[in-house]
């Protein structure tokens, strides 16, 4: 039963990955960070560098795994959403000079 509750754990630590994949793609095909929160996505990207820590702390490889992957995904629609929001943000002072 441990196992099963091991490999369930894992599948559903990979469907999280993958949930952030279609925001990250949308962002990138719009090159805008319109309708993205910076902090619900900064704030899952913390949460999973602290999942990682703990399970380092806890010897447990399905989570430093599921959560790393989880941080690809989401760090990397935090990341394009600062790199647009930046951009965005230097366009409209660059036109109210």
């Amino acid at each position: 039963m441990k196992q099963i509750v091991a490999v369930v754990f894992g599948l559903g630590l990979l469907c999280n990955a993958l949930l952030f994949v279609p925001q990250a793609i949308a962002v990138w095909r719009k090159k805008s960070d319109e309708g993205i929160s910076l902090i619900t996505f900064g704030g899952f990207s913390i949460l999973q560098i602290v999942a990682i820590v703990h399970g380092v702390y806890e010897h447990d490889l399905a989570l430093i795994l599921g959560m790393a992957a989880s941080l690809l995904s989401c760090g990397t629609v935090t990341l394009l959403t600062l790199f647009y929001r930046s951009r965005r943000l230097r366009r409209e002072r660059a036109q109210t000079v």
